[in-house]
């Protein structure tokens, strides 16, 4: 169990909060890529650590995420008119016609005089927005203390090889988190999964995950997070073995199942009881098959369906996700709840916007969890007391890869496993 005062501090990510000023260190996805498709699109609302903001790519193609509500009078920018060139670049507010550019700085004051100085004293807040793959990432923190941007492979891979969606999750960023740390549920809950999903069927790796509902969790530290190793047995003389990285604060990938896309995601907080969950899966040595994108963009895998017009789910709490009784009579999912990313988010959100973790009994195979929160914790507060620089932050802490792979009994995945667990460009994924 965690002490009240810590399960606040882990889950609460606004202004001036400990884990709202670590989140502020790194480069956090915002967006999708083809929410903001051309030069003078429509502007997107974002919310993001519990900032509500304006996404726009100006006429001009420049992209600006700045705040949400005009400085004359408070009305929103979304309700704004992204100019075309003929205009000049900027984003000009509904109500009363102040215009502003996408670093946030007011250009035009219709009202004021034309030899007036009025605008250059305004100033909206404003984050860098940059497109790294098929995602817009933003830095939300000191601009002296910006980092490099993202190395993650999913994102620097090939356009063609790579596949990201977007859902909104109605739960703490945390619990969301700790579902993608936790691999002892997925012979339990994904079992339906595994036999028929997709994007996931056909691994040998499925038969062990199916075959030992005992794993043993082996827990290694990362220069960005943790290792989190998972052993189940194998033949008579090895164990398979799969082994999750965790960089800190919010990413993981799990570990791949054959030639399958490798899947991974991103928590990032909307706010303290919401968060957004960007899941990708990507193949570093081949394009993705058109196949695998039908089924990636019809819900399977670590997908979803949606709300028509929304990031929202289809299967969300307020239709009890459509659960089939049937289907989890018959033995076609274990939770009825159909799909593995709903299956995980469902019971997230079954546990309350904000888990008490003060209720928690854990057990040895939730050690990943736990070294993961005191991981937290632990640099949250080094960060406000000393000013020190989280793990993560560094690109080549997000230079990693996971494997699943059959080893000798005797064998060390830690040691084995090394070369395997550090991606490098145009080669293969370590797999079973």
């Amino acid at each position: 169990m965690l002490k009240q005062d810590v399960n606040e501090m882990l889950t609460q990510t606004g202004p001036a909060t400990p884990m709202g000023d670590m989140f502020r260190q790194y480069w956090l996805p915002a967006l999708l890529a083809d929410e903001l498709p051309e030069p003078g699109c429509p502007p997107v609302r974002v919310k993001l650590l519990s900032e509500r903001m304006i996404a726009f790519r100006d006429s001009d193609g420049k992209l600006g995420l700045i705040d949400e509500f005009c400085a004359h009078r408070g009305a929103s920018l979304w309700f704004g008119n992204n100019e075309q060139a003929a205009e000049g670049p900027g984003l000009r507010c509904a109500y009363h016609g102040w215009k502003y550019a996408t670093d946030g700085s007011c250009v035009e004051v219709p009202s004021e005089p034309e030899n007036s100085a009025f605008c250059t004293k305004v100033k909206l807040t404003a984050y860098p927005l940059v497109q790294v793959g098929d995602i817009l990432w933003t830095y939300m923190g000191d601009p002296d203390k910006q980092p490099p941007l993202p190395e993650y492979e999913f994102a620097r891979v090939p356009s063609d090889q790579t596949f990201t969606s977007k859902r909104w999750q109605e739960c703490n960023w945390l619990q969301a988190l700790e579902g993608g740390i936790d691999s002892s549920h997925v012979s339990w809950l994904h079992s339906g999964g595994l036999k028929s999903d997709p994007l996931f069927k056909g691994s040998k790796g499925n038969q062990y995950n199916l075959n030992d509902m005992r794993p043993y969790f082996e827990v290694v530290e990362a220069d960005g997070g943790l290792l989190v190793g998972v052993r189940r047995n194998a033949e008579e003389d090895s164990y398979y073995w799969r082994i999750t990285p965790w960089v800190m604060p919010a990413f993981t990938i799990v570990p791949p199942r054959a030639d399958h896309p490798v899947h991974g995601h991103f928590w990032v907080p909307i706010d303290d009881e919401n968060c957004w969950v960007f899941s990708f899966d990507y193949q570093p040595v081949r394009a993705l098959t058109e196949s695998e994108v039908e089924h990636m963009r019809a819900g399977m895998g670590v997908h979803n369906e949606y709300e028509p017009g929304t990031y929202r789910p289809l299967q969300n709490k307020d239709n009890d996700y459509l659960m089939d009784r049937d289907a989890q009579r018959s033995g076609e999912t274990f939770s009825g709840i159909k799909g593995i990313a709903m299956q995980d988010a469902s019971l997230q959100e079954s546990m309350g916007p904000i888990v008490d973790r003060t209720k928690e009994r854990l057990v040895s195979a939730d050690s990943g969890i736990i070294k993961a929160r005191r991981k937290l914790q632990q640099a949250a507060i080094a960060l406000r007391d000393e000013g020190r620089t989280p793990p993560g932050v560094d690109p080549a802490h997000q230079r990693v890869r996971s494997v699943a792979v059959v080893l000798p009994k005797d064998a060390s995945f830690a040691e084995e496993c090394r070369e395997a667990l550090t991606a490098v460009p145009g080669t293969a994924h370590t797999t079973v």
